[in-house]
């Protein structure tokens, strides 16, 4: 079991003892050193939450919103809803902040709250620092009971979020519906569910929606990887589908399935829709240290800079702002397009997808042949209190001076002819090993050799 107190917010695992576990108490504090941290800034005392299907989230919601109420804030309750939809909707309701209450792709025992500022996005470092020393050290102050905060339902900001991305100058909703695609979706028993059945009956798509109740009893490991996905992929081959389109549990994260219901591949759904956003508005990408060189080499195709920033997308909007990215995201498979908003949003990257695949009139095997072929291996090593993560990352960055390595997060060791990446995770208690090169034994090799440095240093 477990609690993770990072600048985003807070995450852990329902049940058990209070500081160990995301329990009741844990929320309460969060959420009530959230608003005061939202007050002595001066924000707007207005607030928009929202929450994906887990188990425990009407309870969460639930303690949430009347923490909230008690701080005085007016809250504007989304429910059941997508990272991406609370995204725009802060900044629609001229709210002083949002609270998506999800845990992402960890598994249904996990629960969290992701803190965003009134842009919508997730709040900066330096917020984050200051809302992680109120949590520990400050002062709350409840409202009085005059001044107790009011609280909204509204369900209206899906279709003004699917609204939004069809009103995109790069989103062809007509062509997409002459293509009649035929698509297989995996809804994971998640908002996905309901937010992909919605965006395609506006895109003109038939599909199959595979576990397609909202009610958080994950059908499978809610990470969208290949080795989860065995259901929709043999799905995709015997309904004769175009494609199958998989999200994760707050619909922030994108991956696809071909036509013979292999991978697309979730690193390269960016740079798909990269490719395509570059074909017709020229600029410069960003993605993090631990995504594929594929997006770099489809930037310098069209004339841009690819840029990378440390993991989480907090960086990566930042890195996108420096360097005014007209696309930019993570390997992941999240896509962040800056015109509609600073964030992960799949249901965006499906329709930007759709009306590639639809332009190019390809099958989704033979726009993936089009792009430069690279394989990646994401490994993880257990982090426990008695590591020195510093101490091994010092150690390994004296054995790899002679090589082009990067330090902003972790280390990232460059070679000509792939790359391996060690960091410490944000949502976990471990350490990420992740490699790509040119053959997948090669990528394996990379991390095999990585992890046997940490081991030689741990022992």
């Amino acid at each position: 079991m477990a609690l993770i107190k990072s600048i985003s917010g807070i995450r852990g695992t329902i049940g058990g003892e209070k500081g160990s576990n995301l329990t009741p108490q844990d929320i309460v504090e969060c959420t009530a050193a959230f608003a005061q941290w939202l007050k002595n800034e001066g924000a707007n005392q207005k607030i928009v939450i929202g929450r994906d299907a887990r188990i425990s989230g009407p309870m969460v919601n639930q303690l949430v919103i009347q923490t909230l109420l008690a701080m005085g804030f007016d809250v504007v309750d989304l429910g059941l809803s997508t990272t991406p939809t609370v995204e725009m909707a802060v900044p629609m309701e001229s709210a002083g902040a949002g609270i998506i209450l999800t845990a992402s792709h960890n598994p249904k025992e996990w629960n969290a709250l992701k803190l965003l500022n009134s842009k919508g996005e997730f709040i900066s470092a330096k917020d984050g620092a200051a809302f992680l020393d109120l949590l520990k050290n400050g002062q709350i102050a409840y409202a009085p009971v005059d001044a107790l905060g009011t609280y909204t339902q509204d369900d209206s900001y899906l279709k003004k979020h699917i609204q939004a991305i069809l009103a995109h100058p790069l989103v062809d909703a007509g062509l997409v519906k002459n293509r009649k695609f035929k698509v297989v979706v995996d809804g994971i028993n998640s908002s996905g569910a309901i937010a992909l059945p919605a965006l395609l009956d506006e895109l003109g798509c038939e599909y199959l929606v595979l576990n397609a109740e909202p009610n958080g009893h994950f059908a499978h490991n809610p990470e969208p990887l290949a080795k989860h996905l065995t259901e929709i992929s043999e799905t995709v081959v015997n309904e004769q589908a175009d494609l199958g389109i998989v999200v994760d549990p707050d619909v922030d994260r994108l991956a696809f399935v071909n036509e013979d219901g292999q991978m697309f591949g979730e690193e390269y759904t960016l740079v798909a829709v990269a490719d395509y956003i570059l074909g017709h508005k020229k600029g410069n990408t960003v993605s993090n240290l631990s995504s594929t060189r594929a997006l770099r080499d489809v930037t310098q195709k069209h004339g841009g800079q690819y840029f990378a920033s440390a993991v989480g997308e907090v960086n990566v909007v930042n890195q996108m702002k420096q360097q005014e990215a007209v696309i930019g995201g993570e390997g992941n498979g999240g896509i962040i397009v800056p015109d509609l908003h600073y964030g992960r949003d799949a249901l965006a990257g499906v329709a930007l997808f759709l009306t590639h695949l639809a332009k190019t009139g390809l099958s989704m095997s033979g726009l993936k042949a089009t792009y430069p072929e690279y394989f990646m291996v994401k490994d993880k090593i257990s982090l426990t209190p008695d590591i020195d993560l510093e101490k091994v990352l010092s150690d390994l960055e004296k054995q790899f001076q002679g090589e082009d390595y990067n330090t902003i997060d972790g280390l990232k060791i460059d070679f000509e002819d792939g790359w391996v990446h060690l960091r410490k995770s944000n949502t976990e208690p471990i350490i990420r090993v992740y490699a790509e090169g040119n053959s997948a034994e090669h990528a394996q090799q990379l991390v095999t050799n990585m992890k046997a440095k940490v081991a030689n240093i741990l022992s």
